[in-house]
């Protein structure tokens, strides 16, 4: 006798965007395949190697395809830069928004999105949750910094239309995130509920103007406007109306609803009904380390199925919704070969990185240096960074060794290169850079964070990002 899925259960199913471990179809995610489950996100453990991603998402396609039913979401929050999950073992090909910002040729920008959307394409992923469209206001954010094209909205609404364009040309649907705008707040709300406390106009004119510039979706952030309200725009209302007020008539995905912003508030299954309520089309169930990702989606769809039986939800909006939702499953990936698709990623990214890359005082050297790596804190939205420079200085033969304290970066014999990331926001960094500075002021400085938060050196370079391509155009400058 067939299983038989409940109508409320379906309807669920349909809004959630499932995370999982490992490489194959977990069981307990083969139902919800079989019975409407919008899609699934991936992060490192799933995509080791691009060709490992393409077999993990045929996996996935084929027992949707088995029941006949439409094409699943496949998502992935594939930044570029310091944020990737499908080059994770190798670094990203682009050097990030911030790079790309900070050489403002728009169509390099599309270019390189382009060539980006069909790397994903080609390992299966229909919907990049990029770019982000924060417009980077506190030089101190915690969280967004180096993510965000730049500081002036002008800037980001244009680099965010090309890259949108760019991967809807790859076949690729996009997502502006992080609706109302998170790059004003000094606390990630990876850890703890962020405040954008400012004037509406404000609001309105610098945080979320970027978010017309023609994305394919929405997401919502866990920020509080206090002139709004007292919850994060992820479960308010407010969000969803100001999204469509600006024309949007896409999807609205929320952000990680396992993120303690939202999870230290409310259960998961509560969290996703208000969450629905609020106007959000699409449940990102990205479980953050120490969450069970099964438990969080049975919970949400607990929640929700009890929303529908109690008339909390209605059966029509959540139908609704997902028909919104199918327009994120992309167009099949045209046929290429994966070193061709890698070898256009790369001249692209290079070229990015290479012009995006600023210098002040001499930082041109012949011996081997000491790299001393001075960065304390780590981003969570991008997970633990290896130091890609030492990498890029080994390859030239330029490197001597790499150390992480400042007493063996002054005893030092040869030229030492600091890398730093936050030091006017990170005490503990910021102490180690200016002892070091105070014995040797022949340092040269290695800025991988924003630009406006840059540290005073007289030999300072501004890297717009600690990737693999930023490591090798700063590298090729070094040496």
């Amino acid at each position: 006798m067939p299983h038989v899925v409940s109508v409320e259960r379906r309807l669920a199913y349909g809004v959630l965007l499932a995370q999982f471990p490992g490489l194959s179809v977990p069981a307990w995610l083969d139902e919800p395949l079989r019975h409407g489950l919008a899609g699934i996100i991936l992060f490192g453990e799933n995509t080791p190697d691009i060709e490992t991603t393409r077999h993990v998402v045929e996996q996935f396609q084929a027992v949707r395809a088995s029941a006949g039913g439409p094409s699943l979401i496949v998502a992935s929050d594939e930044e570029g830069g310091d944020v990737t999950r499908l080059q994770v073992t190798t670094g990203s090909s682009l050097p990030g928004n911030a790079a790309l910002g900070a050489v403002d040729d728009v169509a390099l920008t599309e270019r390189c999105a382009r060539a980006f959307g069909a790397l994903l394409a080609y390992a299966g992923i229909t919907y990049d949750l990029a770019p982000c469209l924060d417009v980077a206001s506190e030089p101190l954010n915690p969280v967004i910094g180096v993510r965000s094209f730049g500081a002036d909205p002008a800037l980001v609404a244009r680099h965010g239309a090309a890259f949108a364009t760019g991967l809807r040309a790859a076949g690729v649907r996009s997502c502006g995130k992080h609706f109302p705008g998170h790059g004003a707040t000094r606390t990630d709300s990876h850890l703890a509920l962020p405040r954008l406390d400012v004037p509406l106009d404000v609001l309105a004119m610098r945080d979320e103007a970027p978010f017309a510039c023609g994305v394919d979706s929405v997401m919502t952030a866990h920020v509080v406007v206090p002139a709004l309200g007292p919850d994060p725009a992820t479960l308010s209302a407010w969000a969803a109306q100001r999204v469509r007020a600006l024309g949007i008539e896409g999807p609205i995905i929320t952000d990680a609803l396992g993120m303690r912003a939202v999870a230290d508030l409310y259960e998961m299954g509560e969290a996703a009904v208000r969450a629905l309520e609020a106007g959000a089309d699409l449940l990102c169930l990205d479980a953050p380390t120490g969450r069970d990702p099964q438990r969080d989606f049975e919970s949400a769809v607990s929640g929700i199925e009890a929303a529908l039986t109690s008339g909390r939800l209605s059966a029509q909006s959540l139908a609704e919704k997902y028909e919104r939702n199918l327009t994120l499953t992309g167009t099949p990936a045209p046929d290429a070969s994966l070193p061709d698709l890698l070898a256009e990623l790369e001249m692209l990214g290079a070229e990015a990185a290479t012009r995006a890359v600023r210098t002040s005082g001499s930082v041109r050297r012949d011996g081997p240096v000491v790299l001393a790596d001075l960065r304390h804190r780590v981003s969570i939205a991008a997970g633990p960074a290896p130091l890609a420079l030492a990498a890029a200085l080994e390859t030239r033969g330029a490197l001597a060794t790499v150390v992480h304290d400042v007493q063996a970066a002054v005893a030092a014999s040869d030229t030492v290169v600091a890398v730093v990331r936050e030091p006017l926001a990170d005490e503990v960094e910021g102490a180690a850079l200016a002892a070091l500075l105070a014995a040797r002021p022949d340092t040269i400085v290695v800025h991988t964070g924003l630009a406006s938060a840059a540290p005073q050196a007289t030999r300072l370079v501004l890297a717009h990002g600690a990737g693999r391509v930023n490591a090798e155009a700063v590298a090729a400058l070094l040496v």
